[in-house]
């Protein structure tokens, strides 16, 4: 997949994803399904995501025969980086927040989801 083309489909992905977002609220307004800071886990995780797909393709892209380190180290970044926003949040904002948890958790597989979903398909097109 083309870095073009992966660009168009994440948006697209990240469109639907702030659209269901927007509408759980309305089609349960009697639950709190979004954390109060839901858009900056948005925004961050989306972000990061981007950064760590654009430099495993770039990995991909050097050296072909390491591509799957490239993908494991732009995943393993991704982690890090996601582990030090939950320790910042955690600190920021004293007592249990479990609907953060669930957001945070959510968003970070669909997105993480997307984005080996994308690299596998370079990889697929490499060998053949």
């Amino acid at each position: 997949m083309s870095l073009s083309r992966f660009v168009l489909y994440y948006i697209l992905y990240t469109a639907v994803l702030a659209g269901i977002a927007i509408a759980l609220p309305v089609v349960f307004p009697d639950v709190k399904l979004l954390a109060n800071k839901f858009w900056l886990i948005f925004g961050f995780l989306g972000g990061l995501t981007f950064v760590a797909y654009i430099l495993a393709f770039i990995g991909i892209k050097r050296n072909p025969e390491t591509g799957v380190l490239a993908i494991m180290g732009s995943i393993a970044v991704k982690m890090l980086f996601s582990m030090a926003f939950v320790l910042i949040y955690s600190l920021n904002h004293k007592g249990k927040d479990l609907v953060f948890v669930f957001n945070f958790f959510s968003l970070y597989l669909l997105f993480t989801f997307f984005e080996i979903y994308g690299l596998l398909r370079n990889l697929r097109h490499q060998n053949k």
